[in-house]
């Protein structure tokens, strides 16, 4: 009798890791920058110019649908000092999300940390969003751009040690 009552237990452990497997093989991917380099442009649009990518400096995150968040730092040595002080990085993404507490749609945007803002603008360089940023005074070894998973859920995008959360 005992025996049975292990295996019955041993069918249930199994039964419950069998139905969570789809979600865990659904997880949410952060990609590295060797990753995110294989999906963006080597060069990209914005205010009337191209401008080079720097794809070393960037880094996104592969939804369980495939759908992705990619950013990447901009060579920005073009642009008035104005532009190019909020113009910092160029942020993809393939669906909706919140950043920072606010609705975002999907789309391509210029964007930047000014202050203690996070700012993006479309590509013709008018604001869409801003709002509050981080700074991680405890970030060890910042990198120029990294995305990494937030421990309060969601993600955050790094640009040295300043940074903004967001969610999808």
């Amino acid at each position: 009798m005992r025996l049975n009552g292990i295996g019955k237990m041993t069918t249930a452990a199994m039964l419950a890791v069998a139905m969570m497997a789809p979600g865990l093989m659904r997880a949410q991917t952060v990609l590295s920058a060797a990753d995110a380099q294989k999906l963006l442009p080597a060069s990209v649009f914005y205010k009337g110019q191209t401008a080079p990518t720097q794809l070393r400096n960037s880094g996104g995150v592969k939804f369980a649908d495939g759908a992705v968040v990619l950013a990447t730092l901009v060579d920005t040595s073009g642009y008035s000092t104005g532009l190019a002080a909020k113009y910092q990085a160029y942020f993809i993404t393939e669906v909706p999300l919140t950043v920072g507490g606010k609705k975002l749609a999907a789309g391509v945007y210029g964007a930047g940390f000014v202050g203690d803002k996070f700012v993006l603008t479309d590509v013709g360089a008018n604001d869409v969003l801003s709002v509050s940023a981080g700074d991680d005074a405890g970030l060890k070894r910042p990198l120029p751009l990294q995305v990494v998973a937030d421990p309060a859920g969601g993600f955050r995008l790094y640009i040295q040690r300043k940074y903004v959360s967001f969610a999808r």
